[in-house]
């Protein structure tokens, strides 16, 4: 993990210092920035959503879906779980705390924004973060690329009905024409050009070029999201200070949805009899999120100034810490995982072939 990455959690606190107080002394500049769009599409966002997602995307290699059969089980669970129970559990929890619990104490202009930005950062499976935590549990590199591969190839086809789907349970109205927009900004056509990228890499340089140009634009990337924050965060500036306690309340569900998620596919790894190092990267991409999607969305659907821009931001605040403790807990039940019947049975099973 770099160094940008190991400490991720505290540049974005940095961030949000920062572009509070540049929002507060330097309204006008972030006024323009705003303004600057095309067919609702902000510009210099677009940008930086693009150098922060091309080079996660370049690393993967969609060719690796041809080992997924070789790991069915754990690619069932991952499949499940990312598509069939994550978004919707959110949806709930955001109807839970923020729609009821938390309602008094949040401004009631923006519930159902908050809402709305908890349920596009849940329908956003992790990309590239997923390589640094299935390293830190030892997973198998294979089914990690694979994994990832193929929730990649999904988000091309069911973020946007997932998205318009529940936030049209939610009462929430769905721009369906800036919401397509932003899956073919934000997700085809960064997949189609980092694919272009990676095969003209490979083909000029092999795999040792590839790495080379990822060492550079990887911290490019970091840079482009921290950037983003602190536009996000000149524009929130004013109501954070409003509204301090915004941010923890909108941590709770998330910080939830991450243990729930990855504790259920862990859980149903084991069931399954499925390896520990498989269990492990399944588990912890059921838990995180492609927050720079996320983020990019919920800019494009509902702005800068939006309680969903808001808390898509606190998913990407409490990324690190969080699922540092995921790791910490795979790594720990690994002997108690390993007890499992069906673990057992098969790990015996493929001794004997």
């Amino acid at each position: 993990m770099s160094i940008f990455e190991r400490y991720l959690t505290l540049w974005v606190a940095i961030c949000i210092v920062v572009g509070i107080a540049a929002g507060h002394f330097f309204p006008a500049v972030f006024q323009g920035l705003g303004s600057f769009e095309y067919a609702q599409v902000n510009i210099p966002m677009a940008l930086l959503i693009w150098l922060m997602v091309i080079p996660m995307l370049v690393r993967i290699d969609f060719m690796s879906l041809r080992q997924v059969g070789s790991y069915w089980r754990g690619i069932g669970v991952t499949v499940f779980i990312n598509w069939a129970i994550k978004p919707f559990s959110m949806a709930l929890l955001g109807w839970l705390f923020i729609g009821w619990l938390f309602r008094p104490m949040l401004p009631e202009v923006q519930i159902d924004s908050y809402i709305a930005g908890l349920i596009i950062l849940a329908a956003a499976p992790c990309t590239a973060m997923v390589f640094v935590w299935s390293n830190l549990v030892r997973g198998e590199p294979h089914f990690t690329l694979s994994q990832v591969a193929l929730n990649d190839a999904i988000m091309v086809v069911a973020f946007a009905p997932i998205v318009g789907l529940l936030l049209g349970l939610s009462a929430i109205t769905v721009p369906w024409d800036t919401l397509l927009l932003s899956v073919g900004l934000y997700i085809v056509v960064p997949v189609i050009a980092a694919q272009l990228y990676r095969s003209w890499l490979l083909a000029n340089g092999g795999i040792n070029a590839m790495n080379r140009v990822l060492s550079v634009l990887q911290p490019m990337s970091i840079g482009a999201l921290l950037l983003t924050l602190v536009m996000l965060f000149g524009f929130q500036g004013e109501q954070i200070i409003a509204q301090p306690t915004v941010i923890l309340l909108l941590a709770v569900p998330i910080l939830i949805q991450v243990y729930f998620n990855s504790g259920l596919a862990y859980i149903l790894n084991r069931i399954s009899g499925e390896q520990h190092c498989v269990a492990g990267p399944s588990a912890l991409i059921g838990a995180s999120n492609f927050f720079e999607l996320a983020v990019a969305a919920a800019i494009a659907l509902f702005g800068f100034n939006s309680g969903a821009a808001l808390a898509t931001v606190v998913g990407v605040l409490v990324e690190v810490p969080v699922m540092l403790s995921v790791v910490w807990i795979v790594n720990r039940s690994k002997g108690w995982y390993e007890r499992g019947v069906a673990v057992r049975h098969n790990t015996e099973t493929r001794a004997a072939e």
